[in-house]
């Protein structure tokens, strides 16, 4: 039997979480029994065996990797440094791994990247553009060069990490997918994300500083008709990549 998918979520609210969760699931192809869940904004990561895991896969989070150390709270340095840990054991063991905005942060910041405010992106849909190294990677191979991707975040990786593959670059935010060794992935944008999804989001986070609050009904009406399926595919051959089966998503 193969084993499981090992999900960490950040998501203090159960809608987005779970909604997160269905969306990872549904464009990712892995089946019920097929993973395991972890909300690590409720009491941080257990030790993780992962030689127990198939693959790891974090998604988003409020949590900002950049807020100064003084205004984090207790379960966001728990986490953080829950993080440093596996990642010891993920880098080292060239894990399977994808890490998504959150998940970005948080392995840019293991790798020595530093991660600000300046390469922040409001809430939509963007056009970003695949490197020559990415058109070579197997989560990308076959793609067009310029593919559409869900996203918004406060803050990103201000250059790329040492020792890292920049994989998409974007025009507004450089750093929007990277790989160490051969099998670790972030990336800024959502790979599980679609206008319904963001739409719960933006709901949820509006009075988050992601936006002027008055601008959520706009935002949402301008992601509708958005549609981004080698974002979702990248997630789809992640897993198919490290799980025993293959499944196409209709």
């Amino acid at each position: 039997m193969p084993k499981p998918i090992l999900i960490i979520q950040l998501r203090p609210e159960d809608d987005t979480a779970n909604n997160e969760l269905e969306a990872i699931c549904r464009y990712g192809g892995i089946r019920d029994g097929e993973f395991e869940r972890i909300r690590a904004e409720q009491a941080g990561l257990p030790d993780i065996e992962l030689d127990q895991y198939a693959a790891i896969i974090v998604g988003g989070s409020p949590f900002d990797v950049s807020t100064p150390e003084d205004e984090k709270s207790a379960i966001q340095k728990k986490v953080e440094a829950d993080f440093r840990r596996l990642f010891d054991d993920i880098v080292n063991q060239d894990f399977p791994f994808l890490g998504a905005c959150s998940g970005n942060g948080l392995l840019g910041s293991y790798c020595g990247a530093r991660i600000s405010r300046r390469f922040g992106e409001p809430v939509g849909a963007k056009t970003v553009t695949i490197t020559a190294e990415g058109a070579e990677d197997p989560l990308l191979q076959g793609m067009p060069e310029k593919i559409r991707v869900l996203l918004g975040h406060k803050e990103a990786c201000d250059e790329l990490p040492q020792d890292a593959v920049l994989l998409i670059r974007g025009d507004d935010c450089p750093v929007q997918m990277f790989r160490v060794k051969s099998n670790v992935y972030a990336m800024q944008f959502h790979p599980e994300g679609d206008p319904e999804g963001f739409a719960l989001r933006i709901n949820a986070y509006r009075q988050h500083g992601y936006f002027p609050p008055e601008e959520a009904n706009v935002l949402i009406e301008n992601l509708a008709e958005e549609h981004v399926p080698e974002s979702n595919e990248i997630l789809r051959r992640f897993v198919s990549r490290y799980v025993n089966h293959n499944t196409t998503i209709t």
